[in-house]
């Protein structure tokens, strides 16, 4: 019979140690999950006091032209 850092060593057989220090720890308690922060409330941005933006004609802003066509 062996000791080896406090355990007997036998080499008939092989133990577990038993020592309160060898033990696996008990599970601890996972903290709560993070909070979300409370959003501040904003106000709606006032619209403009003399209006939005109205082009003369908005149709002809985005009117296409005629399309090329391809050669064949």
């Amino acid at each position: 019979m062996e000791i080896v850092g406090g355990f007997e060593m036998t080499e008939e057989e092989c133990l577990t140690p038993k020592h309160e220090e060898c033990r696996i720890p008990a599970a601890s308690v996972c903290p709560p999950p993070p909070r979300k922060k409370k959003s501040e409330r904003r106000m709606k941005p006032e619209p403009p006091k003399k209006g939005y933006f109205q082009p003369p004609d908005l149709e002809t802003l985005f009117a296409m032209g005629p399309r090329p066509e391809a050669c064949a």
